[in-house]
């Protein structure tokens, strides 16, 4: 099917969301197993413990388990922090925590202690600009936190971002009400796969959000096919994609092409749709690939193709470069847990 489904379902009990592109599973995000710890996005009010001299930070008391608040200066063990967890801890360690704590939904984001008024820089038409300028000033008047419009708000009902508007501000205010106390407390949960789904996620052209959904749109086989080792790249090229307890390794192969640029081809089919592969099986951290044999002079032009398909993606990544064996690194951030079913 041609245009864009969102379809929302559940996996063995786990709340879980596809978009699909033209036909082409683009995301997928799944709640984590029970066991997973504190979610990315929750806010907890959290107790300070004793600063780790070398770390740079201190350990905070969640109520259901400890968090690391890098960077904390000044704070008594005993000493209430509002905080939010950044990321999902890795096994053995402590989710990250911060301070900079954001009200996150689909068309803002409200910013206690960071006053002012701001637009995504995507939002281009003037007209529809100075209109939500003007709903951002009159909802956020009087308040302490600032406010960012995200660019989901260009196209989207006045009245509906108002709503928006004023239900995140109500929440920080409600938070913020509630930092104090001599116990850790969660304030806020972390989003679930169907928050994030109408959160992050463009309008699409059909919503289904029916059970059975998933099998109405063939989203079961789009996922057996997106976490297999072996991915089709273009022209018979394919690339295997394994996770180690270390690192990720991706291996690129031309397959049966044995023209001389073969091996630029496979390797520019692979970094077009690097991201989305890594995005949809929630793999991150250290990245290795092993390119199929290409002359150097070719690496600026792979490199550029990458670079581009990565600043689409959104998620953090630091393209490392290339390592004396002629290997490609890149380190991306951990926002999300391995996809396991």
């Amino acid at each position: 099917m041609k245009g864009s489904i969102v379809a929302l379902d559940e996996i063995n009990g786990r709340r879980a969301a596809a978009l699909i592109l033209d036909g082409t599973l683009e995301d997928f995000r799944i709640d984590a197993p029970v066991d997973a710890g504190p979610v990315p996005g929750a806010i907890y009010r959290g107790i300070c413990g004793r600063p780790m001299k070398g770390q740079g930070g201190m350990f905070l008391d969640l109520g259901a388990g400890n968090g690391f608040l890098r960077g904390a200066k000044g704070s008594a063990p005993g000493t209430p922090l509002l905080v939010q967890v950044t990321g999902w801890a890795e096994a053995g360690k402590a989710p990250g925590l911060t301070q900079k704590v954001l009200f996150k939904s689909r068309y803002a984001i409200v910013t206690p202690n960071a006053p002012g008024i701001n637009l995504s820089r995507s939002i281009r038409d003037e007209e529809a600009r100075v209109e939500l300028l003007e709903v951002a000033h009159e909802i956020m008047e009087g308040a302490d936190h600032g406010l960012i419009l995200r660019s989901q708000a260009e196209t989207a009902d006045l009245a509906e971002v108002a709503e928006d508007v004023a239900e995140m501000r109500s929440l920080a205010d409600a938070v913020l009400g509630d930092a104090t106390g001599n116990s850790p407390e969660l304030l806020v949960d972390g989003p679930d796969a169907h928050l994030l789904a109408w959160r992050d996620w463009p309008k699409p052209d059909l919503f289904a959000d029916q059970p059975g959904s998933f099998d109405a749109h063939g989203v079961a086989s789009m996922i057996s096919t997106a976490l297999a080792a072996k991915q089709p790249l273009s022209e018979g090229a394919f690339a295997y994609i394994e996770p180690t307890r270390a690192l990720v390794a991706v291996d690129v192969n031309t397959g049966r092409d044995s023209s001389p640029a073969a091996g630029l081809k496979a390797n520019i089919a692979l970094a077009r749709d690097l991201p989305r592969l890594l995005r949809l099986r929630g793999l991150a951290g250290q990245i290795t690939l092993d390119l199929a044999p290409m002359p150097k002079k070719d690496r600026g032009q792979f490199e550029q193709v990458l670079r581009a398909a990565f600043k689409r993606d959104g998620t953090e990544t630091a393209l490392a470069g290339w390592t004396p064996l002629g290997h490609f690194e890149l380190q991306r951030q951990r926002d999300r847990l391995p996809v396991t079913l």
